[in-house]
């Protein structure tokens, strides 16, 4: 089918008002990281434990994903993390809503570091199959949210851990278990799952 020279020029302006909607409402993030070899080569001469309070000092910084995502890492202890995370706009998928990749990525960190707390200097970790369950929705809205990993189980080669994701009130927004494989950095030539 043909097109008139009237029709393609009203589709190109047509396409030229699109294009500045988009143009008017474009956003930017910049997003800004330290060299990851910090924490990983530090992470080879320290238990998961002493690596991870480490960078909640401020002493090492933070994995890139942390930046990137923007999550924050609260507390740790033997067995735990806390994470937290403030959505935005920037987190939303087509739908408006905040996207389960963001959730998933909170939960896999917090419950293989909460792994990772318990193993020994030149042992790390690495999620074998992660499993969530998403109960309510997360929108930019929703305010800040905070991740509880949980360490279950840790055996010779797997560790498995728990996770929930809730806001200020305990109002529970997703909950997961993880299987991670525990890796001897030496023996198998691994990195540490950070």
């Amino acid at each position: 089918m043909k097109i008139t020279n009237q029709q393609f020029h009203e589709k190109e302006n047509r396409n030229a008002d699109l294009s500045n909607q988009a143009t008017v409402s474009e956003r930017s993030r910049l997003v800004k990281w330290e060299d990851p070899m910090i924490g990983i080569t530090a992470g080879t001469k320290m238990s998961g434990i002493e690596l991870l309070r480490s960078i909640l000092r401020g002493e090492i910084p933070p994995p890139p994903i942390a930046n990137l995502m923007n999550m924050k890492f609260n507390e740790v202890g033997e067995g735990y993390t806390i994470f937290s995370i403030e959505p935005g706009e920037y987190h939303c998928n087509p739908a408006g809503l905040v996207h389960g990749g963001v959730l998933a990525t909170l939960l896999d960190s917090a419950m293989a570091l909460a792994i990772y707390s318990l193993l020994p200097q030149g042992t790390g970790n690495i999620t074998v199959d992660i499993h969530i369950t998403y109960v309510r929705p997360v929108t930019p809205d929703t305010g800040v949210l905070y991740c509880k990993g949980e360490a279950l189980h840790k055996g010779g080669q797997i560790a498995t851990a728990t996770g929930k994701v809730y806001d200020r009130n305990n109002k529970l927004y997703a909950h997961a278990t993880t299987t991670c494989m525990l890796l001897n950095n030496k023996k198998d030539n691994h990195t540490t799952h950070q």
